[in-house]
């Protein structure tokens, strides 16, 4: 298999309620020399290794680095991009209504269009935000099994101002080793659903942020995994450059082995060799 330079793997779900995983099957991201894609779901069940090959490009600009920033940008990028600024974490502080946005263009694009705010079950129920583009997306991001959509807004700054004043009674965080261990409790996200547009009433109300109810079932999500880990060991390629065994299944953006675990997102642009036996 080729030379790759990591990213986060794409997703889509099936028509089985299944996250199917890709990554690109080129030589590298610089060249871009093919937009064809592997299912890693194929893999599961065989056995599969990653070599760091000790090179690290930043994944917008491409130099060669020793050291990536929030998930794969060289120190300067982190500090000039739009996409690297604090208001992309807590997108409550936007400050594009102040003029100050690092990069107008990408705000109109990424920041002043609809955002849904869902209700979705990890390793527990979690208020969160995403573009509306981005469902059922964020959700397999995640490592969600079942997800339902509260409320649209007209802009990220106002879903995050509403996730933000929810969040103060209720988690909007995961807890990543619960979620790969599949330890989820036994929710109902129908009648959660009930309670929190509620809260989201309130605050709508409060600030003048105008909201619109969705009216959707929840939707559930499976992931291909043959067994999950009953402890969590982590694989992390700044230790040991290589990362081998049988894979035993995908979820969020990890990849579970019989030898652990990787978070692949973590190492976007270090440069992999994979291999795999049937």
């Amino acid at each position: 298999m080729p030379t790759i330079s990591l990213r986060k793997m794409s997703n889509k779900l099936d028509e089985n309620g299944q996250a199917k995983y890709f990554l690109k099957h080129i030589d590298d991201y610089i060249n871009m020399k093919s937009d064809e894609k592997i299912c890693m779901n194929d893999f599961i069940g065989k056995k599969f290794s990653l070599k760091f090959l000790d090179a690290i490009n930043c994944i917008a600009c491409q130099r060669k680095v020793t050291k990536t920033f929030n998930q794969g940008y060289c120190f300067p990028c982190f500090q000039k991009l739009a996409e690297c600024d604090m208001c992309i974490v807590k997108p409550e502080l936007c400050h594009f209504d102040e003029g100050t946005c690092r990069d107008d263009e990408f705000a109109e694009k990424h920041c002043n269009i609809t955002h849904i705010i869902y209700c979705s079950l990890t390793s527990a129920p979690k208020i969160g935000i995403t573009r509306k583009s981005n469902v059922p997306h964020r959700w397999i991001d995640q490592g969600a099994v079942s997800a339902i959509k509260l409320v649209e807004v007209n802009r990220r700054k106002d879903s995050g101002i509403i996730e933000s004043e929810v969040a103060k009674n209720f988690t909007d965080k995961t807890n990543w080793r619960k979620m790969l261990k599949n330890e989820v409790p036994d929710v109902n996200l129908s009648e959660l659903k009930i309670e929190l547009l509620e809260r989201i009433k309130e605050i709508s109300e409060i600030t003048g942020i105008k909201i619109n109810q969705i009216n959707e079932n929840p939707v559930n999500i499976s992931y291909p995994v043959e067994s999950y880990p009953e402890k969590i060991k982590s694989h992390n390629f700044d230790k040991n450059p290589l990362v081998e065994g049988t894979l035993l299944g995908i979820k969020a953006q990890y990849l579970i082995f019989d030898t652990g675990v990787i978070n692949l997102r973590k190492f976007a642009g270090y440069r992999i060799q994979t291999q795999y036996q049937n």
